[in-house]
């Protein structure tokens, strides 16, 4: 199973996935470079990524909670998801997602990466 991401600079990745595991902590874990400040917990919207459409219909629609997050993130757009709420399923495997202005991580943690 994996994810395509594409990262601030516009670089294209393709990630391994795990079944049950958060884009967020995919996104994270393989050091492409996303904030995710609050470590999944829907508290901030430092994880805010654009789904591909041709994904949007396929994920479970966002909890009101995450809406009242997204209105805190940049540039949200009709795509925007909390990459944190979204879980991998075989469903997903191919889901391709780009990081939003706003989830970049801090340029100190981005050095020690």
């Amino acid at each position: 199973m994996h994810i395509i991401v594409i990262d601030h600079k516009g670089v294209e990745h393709d990630l391994e996935a795990l079944e049950g595991w958060r884009v967020m902590e995919v996104i994270r874990d393989w050091g492409v470079g996303i904030k995710a400040e609050c470590g999944g917990a829907c508290a901030c919207a430092t994880c805010h990524v654009y789904v591909d459409p041709a994904w949007i219909d396929r994920l479970v629609p966002p909890t009101d909670e995450e809406i009242d997050r997204l209105d805190e993130a940049m540039m949200v757009e009709d795509t925007s998801r909390l990459s944190c709420q979204i879980l991998m399923s075989d469903a997903l495997d191919g889901l391709k997602v780009r990081l939003a202005p706003g989830s970049e991580p801090e340029q100190s943690e981005a050095a020690a990466a």
